[in-house]
């Protein structure tokens, strides 16, 4: 039976034929960093070789794309994806006790500590022209609004199933599907429909309190994220995702501006909504930094079965006239 002895843990391992380093040491109670869980999307389980190389199975495609894009020489592996058939000796590259911790599953206390590849939906809400008004406002004034808004938003999101990972200023990003992955679109779209209901209601207040009321923008996108928590303080991880859907859906809710609407949202999410959406007009517009046009479709309230115990977001007061610039498709 083939033996690995890794380093500096200075522990010896039986493991059968075939087995992978990252199976052996997680199986011996070692913490084996990987990220990735495994997968060889990350670089983060890698063991230099130290003796029995020739014992070693030969890189596969996903672990040479990955030794070509580092440099790695041949003795450096990816042991998720590395098996043995004799002994072998190994020396774990991630040591440093922070990057243990972070990465150990073992030591999981919420969900998702590493990053994970999931579906979500993933709608970001932004006030238009808030820099114009932040700058003719006391500041104590402007995060007092800011405050009650997002507080109201935030309540909107979790009632739907989400949660606000990022408050970015004058907006907010919230991830929809990451423990219950069915309809992640539908309840983004149900929220982002609250969400413009709350800044409906809150005109009356805003005009008295400083003459004006503020327009909330939201765009939705449905695909691949790698969705993880980072940890901010000993006691609290904080989920975030990150990927072309997330930076997707924050130009999706930029391209309201142009498209003089106030909930956009991509293909994906809208195939995802089936017909329980009333719909206005489609828009074929070109993005910043993406390459081609994207059909984005604007959502004006719900129409199919509420689910759970939430009431039906409201039809939503149309937004002030505003010329767009980008080819409108018209209404469905």
């Amino acid at each position: 039976m083939p033996q690995i002895h890794f380093v500096p843990d200075e522990q010896s391992v039986d493991v059968r034929d075939e087995t992978t380093v990252l199976r052996a040491a997680i199986a011996a109670g070692l913490p084996h960093a990987h990220a990735c869980g495994g997968n060889a999307r990350c670089s983060t389980c890698r063991v230099l070789v130290v003796e029995g190389l020739e014992h070693c199975s030969d890189r596969n495609a996903r672990e040479t794309a990955i030794a070509d894009r580092l440099q790695c020489g041949p003795e450096i592996r990816l042991a998720c994806q590395t098996k043995v058939s004799g002994d072998v000796a190994v020396r774990r590259l991630v040591l440093d006790p922070e990057d243990i911790e972070l990465t150990d599953l073992r030591k999981r206390t919420g969900p998702r500590q590493v990053g994970e590849e999931q579906a979500v939906a993933v709608l970001f809400a932004d006030i238009r022209g808030f820099t114009a008004f932040a700058e003719t406002h006391m500041a104590y004034d402007v995060i007092h609004i800011l405050r009650r808004l997002f507080r109201d938003m935030s309540e909107v999101v979790r009632a739907h199933g989400g949660i606000v990972t990022t408050f970015m200023g004058d907006g907010f990003m919230a991830l929809f599907g990451i423990d219950h992955r069915h309809g992640a679109a539908e309840h983004a779209v149900r929220a982002g429909l609250g969400i413009l209901a709350v800044a409906d209601e809150a005109e009356s207040w805003l005009e008295e309190l400083v003459g004006r009321a503020l327009e909330i923008n939201v765009g939705i996108h449905y695909g691949e994220a790698v969705v993880g928590s980072i940890r901010d303080t000993p006691t609290h991880d904080v989920v975030t995702a990150i990927g072309d859907t997330v930076n997707l859906a924050s130009r999706i809710e930029a391209a309201n501006k142009v498209t003089g609407t106030r909930l956009l949202v991509s293909e994906t999410a809208l195939t995802e909504l089936g017909d329980q959406a009333e719909v206005g007009g489609s828009f074929r517009v070109p993005l910043p930094g993406k390459a081609g046009h994207y059909v984005l479709t604007e959502v004006t309230s719900w129409r199919g079965p509420a689910a759970g115990d939430v009431a039906p977001a409201p039809p939503l007061r149309r937004p002030r006239a505003r010329r767009a610039r980008w080819r409108f498709f018209g209404r469905r």
